[in-house]
């Protein structure tokens, strides 16, 4: 049974787990928190936190219920982020969910060859503007890790290239707290300052956390600093269950929690009101049969977004990729279920979108086909509006049994309406002949060579590229290599 969230449903919902089970691990969470607690690397992190009422022992750091309690009383519900104009484009709370790319694959599935290799500054470049271009794709990450420039700083390169190439929000990762300053200069610089950015933020910051049970240096440096500017963040640990965490679903959920909470508990004593979204994957059981860390794995699915959604905070999910190596059967399936359970969960920034082979290769082609996918399950998942005019009993008495409806102004009302696939082929044999007997793959790859034909984005004043360029060059100096 599907619960309606009401006596009116406005779209479809779907919660894996019930208040019951969200209760249990919830105060599973606390009890790690008070009694195990979260080796905590960095030493403001841990002083802050001390002060605030936790235990310390060395690097570990245990919470009591009234910490974690606090401060979910004032970590806000909502994110809100801009477009480059200032105008929302991400209303990130509640059931509205939102679908982008991910970041930083190590190789690309080359739509023109079909080939696998290494990406270049210019596959990041043509990876943002075909996710500018495609209208179900309502944000932009790198999708590629450019083996081109400097390794030590490719984040600076991929965030100069995002700024440049997109008016879509931006969610961007460093590896390094200095890259994560360096990306937030940029965004202050084109925004017009940095009141300007905190009022419209266009951009935040995924930070990766090592785990729910350790939190590294660099993670609660960047939860520091952006809760001081009261920027939105994205906190996010990962369990591997069985790995690094229990096995079972509950278990790794719990103590990946514990990691979320204290990211949370930091934020809000740094500055009451910052905001943090919450992650929206894993929290379940690892593949222990191949050892290989996947992205799409039944068992977790809508786990720790049904947290999310318990806690009332925003969520950062993932969908649209698979594990596949290919554009075959698997790629597809992997593909279309993640979308549909990341939207079904109610998960509200869903990134990955194009990725591959573990997250380790991105395909372009991938995302096209997405990007019409995103558009069929909108489709499928929204609500039936029932009045007069949708259900045109006056209409049906006019025309009666035989009457066409082909040419009735309802119908010329109407029609534009229903989804409409620009990719998927609905034709007939004979028309899907007479085009070339394209397959998926195919069509899909003529749309990316469309896009990075002739798609093209305002460019920013000559002024702010100058100055994005130049924090570049200040970040090529700061490690001492010239670029």
């Amino acid at each position: 049974m599907i619960a309606t969230h009401g006596t009116r449903l406005t779209s479809a919902h779907y919660a894996r787990m019930g208040e019951q089970e969200c209760d249990g691990i919830h105060q599973g969470t606390l009890e790690i928190l008070e009694t195990v607690g979260v080796d905590v690397h960095d030493a403001e992190a841990r002083e802050i936190l001390v002060k605030g009422g936790a235990r310390r022992d060395g690097i570990r750091i245990r919470l009591p219920e009234t910490m974690v309690s606090r401060a979910l009383s004032t970590v806000p519900e909502r994110i809100t982020l801009y477009n480059r104009y200032q105008k929302p484009a991400i209303r990130a709370w509640g059931y509205h969910t939102y679908f982008g790319g991910g970041s930083d694959c190590l190789h690309v599935l080359d739509h023109r060859t079909g080939e696998r290799r290494d990406p270049t500054l210019q596959d990041v470049i043509d990876a943002v503007r075909v996710m500018d271009a495609l209208p179900e794709i309502d944000f932009v990450m790198s999708l590629f890790l450019p083996r081109d420039v400097d390794q030590m700083i490719y984040d600076r390169y991929q965030m100069e290239a995002m700024l440049n190439h997109t008016t879509k929000p931006i969610i961007f990762v460093s590896p390094d707290f200095e890259g994560c300053k360096a990306a937030i200069k940029m965004c202050e610089a084109v925004a017009g300052g940095r009141e300007a950015f905190q009022q419209y933020p266009f951009a935040t910051c995924y930070i990766n956390v090592t785990s729910g049970l350790v939190a590294n240096e660099e993670a609660t440096q960047k939860c520091i600093y952006l809760a001081r500017k009261g920027l939105p963040q994205l906190y996010i640990p990962l369990n591997a269950g069985g790995v690094n965490a229990p096995a079972t679903a509950a278990g790794c959920m719990a103590s990946m929690n514990a990691g979320t909470m204290l990211g949370i508990v930091l934020a809000q004593l740094v500055k009451e009101g910052a905001p943090v979204g919450v992650p929206g994957w894993n929290g379940g059981p690892y593949n222990l049969k191949s050892m290989v860390g996947n992205y799409v794995l039944a068992d977790e699915q809508g786990i720790p977004t049904t947290m999310g959604k318990y806690y009332r905070l925003p969520v950062f999910g993932l969908g649209g990729a698979t594990d596949a190596k290919v554009l075959d059967q698997q790629c597809g399936i992997e593909m279309s279920i993640s979308l549909f359970t990341a939207l079904l969960h109610g998960a509200n920034i869903v990134h990955d979108v194009g990725f591959m082979d573990s997250g380790l290769q991105g395909s372009l082609q991938v995302q096209v086909i997405a990007n019409d996918t995103i558009g069929f399950l909108r489709a499928a998942t929204k609500g039936v509006t029932v009045d007069d005019e949708t259900l045109a009993l006056d209409v049906v008495a006019e025309l009666e049994t035989t009457g066409s409806y082909l040419d009735h102004p309802h119908t010329l009302r109407h029609y534009r309406e229903p989804f409409y696939s620009k990719l998927f082929d609905k034709g007939t044999y004979s028309q899907w002949e007479k085009r070339g007997r394209l397959t998926m793959e195919a069509r899909a790859a003529a749309v990316v060579d469309k896009i990075l034909d002739s798609h093209t984005v305002e460019p920013l004043p000559a002024e702010i590229q100058a100055q994005i360029k130049t924090i570049v060059e200040e970040q090529q100096k700061w490690i001492g290599r010239p670029a």
